[in-house]
């Protein structure tokens, strides 16, 4: 996933707004979200290569997001273990989110650059292999892409201001949200100074949307968790030319919070 988009605790009505998307090769086997056979109360979608997922959300209010940290090149070489289970094992936990990142810390070497978002209904973290420390979320709106946490890549800042926008309805619409996401022309703007190193041929920085033969926008999903606990969670996917091939809606009430 290359951008994740959200606010957190500064709507009246949406503890959590979020907006991702996820890029990823075409040719990585995926199912679309669903709730998972083996854990009932998970709802993601599932990266059949590994095992492993990008977002996700369970019965009891946690939910968690994951986008890879982009080295430059002849950065760390790949390491074996998946960072989708990173996802995975946040959900299926039932520690607070800061205990969990903190023991994320000690292992990270295991994984490749990572930037991991672990919340439930009170409290939200960010983790990264790439940061010595974890972070408390503040309230407002962030943008996560494939660099710390509010780096002002050009679709960072975008999406950030767009989102703020949105947040001025008393109802947000996922469509709205959709459409934010879909944006396919290259954004102007600054770069930050040093990340030059971190750009590829796909604009990362820069674009939303990205269609390619190859790589691409496999799905994009939001995500509304509001404060009274009600869920609504929708996965949009799409295939190599852009086009969407499938819309996936899903809605329930927050059992039981654990942590």
């Amino acid at each position: 996933m290359c951008l994740i988009l959200f606010a957190w605790q500064s709507h009246p009505r949406y503890a959590l707004v979020m907006a991702a998307n996820r890029d990823e090769f075409h040719s990585r086997p995926t199912t679309a979200a669903e709730y998972w056979k083996e854990s009932p109360q998970l709802l993601a979608g599932r990266d059949l290569h590994a095992g492993g997922t990008w977002l996700g959300v369970t019965h009891q209010g946690r939910f968690a997001a994951i986008t890879n940290y982009r080295e430059p090149p002849g950065g760390s070489p790949p390491l074996k273990r998946s960072r989708g289970h990173l996802v995975r094992d946040y959900l299926l936990d039932t520690d607070l989110p800061s205990d969990h990142a903190k023991s994320l810390l000690q292992q990270g070497k295991q994984y490749s650059g990572f930037n991991l978002l672990l919340g439930n209904l009170r409290t939200l973290t960010y983790v990264s292999n790439r940061s010595e420390n974890t972070t408390a979320v503040t309230p407002g709106s962030h943008g996560l892409s494939n660099h710390l946490l509010d780096t002002d890549w050009p679709k960072v800042h975008a999406g950030r201001s767009r989102l703020d926008q949105l947040l001025g309805n008393e109802q947000v619409e996922p469509e709205a949200l959709f459409e934010l996401l879909a944006g396919r022309e290259v954004i102007s703007g600054d770069e930050p100074s040093g990340f030059e190193l971190c750009l590829a041929p796909e604009l990362i920085t820069r674009k939303m949307f990205l269609v390619s033969p190859e790589y691409g926008t496999r799905s994009s999903t939001v995500l509304l968790l509001s404060r009274k606990g009600h869920v609504t969670f929708v996965e949009r996917q799409f295939d190599s030319e852009g086009r969407a091939t499938g819309t996936r809606s899903h809605e329930f009430q927050v059992l039981q919070e654990l942590n």
